[in-house]
């Protein structure tokens, strides 16, 4: 039987605002009415209450996969490229992710209606994203090549950080079903023909390798997401501990062309061991109350929950 400590005094409390912070954060100053809208609205949905996408991208494990989905998707010089110049990463990073989460939470959890209006909306701004690269190479963000590869970048990270610190790890059906999940995702976004196992997934991986390389502004990207993020001082160490838990889940030939440096020890001890410990007082945190009545799904406090 394992101790609570919910309901000793003070604890409760600091649980609320830790966890109304980073809500904060992920979701945007009117994120507790999506999250309503999202889960409460009655209608059907894409994914069912038993589909792996729902476990995956309801847990905190996110908080690391996303940071490793932006480290590896950086690589490629034509998605950089456009992230670089049309995204406002940097003059505005919260929105951003808040953009990010609310598109994941509706499309994993809202109804079949919302969500085909997020991807639809998606689909308009990547139309209009038309650009050259520094060398002269033109990139268009509705490309289907592009966005496969900002796809499968992403659902390899999510997948990779959930077998590390997800709290119900699946099993190699179950991560195979995620994979499928997230393929009609990735259709509804554009993409032909997206891997629907982790097999075609890993394929895929590989044979975007050749395109892959170190360009100035990914390595600036990497410099902005580990070491110069938009947070209190405060905040910075418990970040610190996800961007290295990240950072670890990237093989090898990611990290050389970013200048990651690679500790196989260190990560597999004190890293590891504090991304659990952090990974599960932000599920802690962010768990939402118990509902009044049952809820669609994302309850393991992540942030697309």
């Amino acid at each position: 039987m394992g101790l609570s400590i919910s309901g000793i005094p003070g604890v409760d409390a600091v649980r609320e605002r830790v966890g109304r912070e980073l809500f904060a954060r992920v979701a945007g100053p009117g994120g507790t009415a999506t999250r309503g809208r999202i889960h409460d609205t009655p209608g059907p949905r894409w994914f069912g209450p038993d589909r792996p996408i729902r476990v995956v991208h309801g847990d905190a494990s996110m908080f690391v996969g996303g940071l490793r989905a932006l480290l590896l998707q950086s690589l490629h010089p034509l998605a950089m490229a456009a992230v670089a110049a049309h995204s406002g990463y940097r003059g505005d990073p919260w929105g951003r992710l808040q953009r990010t989460s609310t598109f994941l939470a509706v499309t994993t959890f809202g109804t079949a209606e919302d969500a085909g209006r997020a991807v639809a909306h998606v689909r308009e701004v990547h139309e209009r994203i038309r650009g050259t690269t520094a060398d002269g190479a033109a990139y268009h963000a509705a490309d289907p090549h592009l966005l496969e590869w900002v796809h499968v970048a992403e659902v390899d990270s999510f997948l990779r950080a959930h077998r590390r610190f997800g709290a119900h790890p699946l099993d190699g059906a179950g991560y195979d079903g995620y994979v499928a999940d997230a393929a009609k995702v990735a259709t509804e976004l554009g993409v032909p023909d997206p891997p629907r196992d982790r097999a075609e997934l890993a394929a895929r991986l590989a044979a975007y390798r050749p395109e892959l390389r170190s360009t100035r502004p990914a390595r600036d990207a990497a410099r902005f997401i580990l070491l110069n993020p938009p947070l209190p001082w405060a905040a910075r160490p418990p970040y610190a501990v996800l961007a290295a838990n990240a950072v670890s889940l990237l093989p090898l030939w990611a990290r050389r062309p970013l200048f990651l440096p690679y500790l196989p020890v260190v990560e597999e001890t004190g890293v590891r061991l504090a991304g659990q410990g952090l990974v599960r007082t932000i599920r802690w945190a962010m768990a939402p109350p118990a509902p009044q009545e049952p809820r669609t799904g994302g309850e393991d406090g992540g942030p697309a929950s």
